[in-house]
């Protein structure tokens, strides 16, 4: 099912509050920076390149379970120093590219008020990423494999909730792997898939601007219908059904 506005209204009777965004395939096309991480880690280890499996496997798996599959166990003494060859911001961040629309879409949604969170299975790289791409004050909070349990675990997502104070049925989580679709299921929050049609997912999303239009109107209808509320027959929350009350970025 692909987004409207009837269809967000489905899934969100209490309203759409936040989203949380996956970022490797979601946020980034990464696949060939990642590919290109652990390459490089398995060239200094004296290995040939990742299969297309492991490519896959890495892809949605954090760095501690993809280490753990690509590098053989009697070269793990090794791996601290063949790691240290590679500066981040030098070898692998210059092969991210945002996903087209995504600036746009993040800012709509930071001055609609809808609250904007991260879970991802990268650890200690997401804040050069989002320091690069000038995104750091755009999501609130930002879970990470090194703060939670990595992915399906759905310790990320719980956490986002409690940071915002919001139910699972008023957020959706945008991931593209299986991983995200169990993630999604145990946090019991509604899946939605990116690029990602094989997935099941309540809502199949192919871009970023389409969903910004779509969003768009729905706010508009919301604020209509709060408009339309008598005085003190709001929610009691006093930013809407559909939307939380602009806040500052974090």
């Amino acid at each position: 099912m692909y987004p409207t506005v009837h269809r967000i209204q489905q899934l969100f009777p209490r309203g759409l509050k936040g989203i949380i965004f996956d970022c490797d395939g979601v946020l980034f096309d990464s696949r060939s920076s990642n590919i290109q991480y652990y390459n490089l880690i398995l060239g200094a280890l004296g290995q040939p390149p990742m299969s297309r499996q492991d490519e896959d496997y890495t892809h949605m798996a954090s760095v501690g379970q993809s280490l753990a599959r690509i590098v053989p166990p009697a070269l793990m003494p090794r791996l601290p120093e063949a790691r240290k060859r590679i500066v981040y911001r030098r070898d692998i961040l210059p092969l991210l590219e945002p996903e087209p629309g995504l600036m746009e879409l993040l800012r709509w949604l930071r001055d609609a008020g809808f609250r904007r969170g991260i879970c991802t299975n990268r650890t200690t790289t997401m804040e050069y990423v989002l320091d690069h791409f000038g995104m750091t004050e755009l999501f609130f909070p930002v879970m990470t494999a090194s703060r939670v349990r990595a992915k399906p675990h759905p310790e990320g997502i719980c956490a986002t909730l409690d940071a915002w104070g919001l139910a699972r049925d008023e957020v959706a989580f945008m991931g593209d792997t299986i991983a995200d679709e169990e993630t999604a299921r145990m946090a019991g929050v509604c899946f939605w898939a990116y690029r990602s049609p094989a997935l099941a997912a309540r809502l199949h999303l192919d871009d970023f601007w389409s969903l910004r239009r779509v969003l768009a109107e729905y706010a508009r209808l919301q604020c209509g219908q709060e408009r339309g509320h008598m005085p003190g027959q709001g929610n009691g929350r006093g930013a809407g059904h559909g939307r939380v009350a602009p806040r500052a970025a974090r």
